[in-house]
């Protein structure tokens, strides 16, 4: 029974995204997030995405990162094609993180390669571990002894 109402189900979900889920609302961006090294990555899926859209930035231990993805243009400057069939998201696309106190916001890079934005977030000096020198024996050797009763 559910089989047979498929179609009529995948099409009202299909009109309530292209009505509802147009560019009033930022939409989220899939990512991937990993430790390399002595940096963390975060990568972004925005294929499709003009690299002048992207905005991103670290403000108040909160890394902010937006793009748009706009629908395409007619050849002969009318305005948007008609589409046919639109099933690829449009409109504004917004993620944040919120960044601990262990990472040095000053040096964030970001590099936009083939849809993919990868954002390097490296881990700041004092949250680096260091190795603690144990030394043996300053005070010496102790003699306890027990007291009168």
């Amino acid at each position: 029974m559910t089989v047979a109402f498929d179609p009529l189900f995948r099409d009202l979900n299909r009109l309530a995204t292209e009505v509802f889920g147009s560019s009033r609302a930022p939409q989220s961006m899939p990512m991937d997030a990993y430790r390399s090294g002595e940096s963390y990555i975060v990568e972004f899926d925005l294929p499709g995405v003009a690299p002048e859209s992207l905005d991103v930035r670290a403000e108040n231990n909160t890394l902010t990162v937006r793009a748009e993805r706009s629908g395409r243009r007619s050849t002969q400057g009318d305005g948007e094609v008609n589409y046919v069939a639109a099933e690829r998201p449009r409109g504004t696309f917004s993620r944040q993180l919120s960044l601990g106190d262990g990472l040095d916001v000053d040096n964030i890079t970001a590099d936009y390669t083939d849809g993919v934005l990868s954002v390097t977030l490296p881990v700041a000096d004092q949250a680096k571990p260091r190795q603690i020198n144990v030394e043996r024996g300053k005070g010496g050797q102790r003699v306890i002894e027990r007291g009168n009763e």
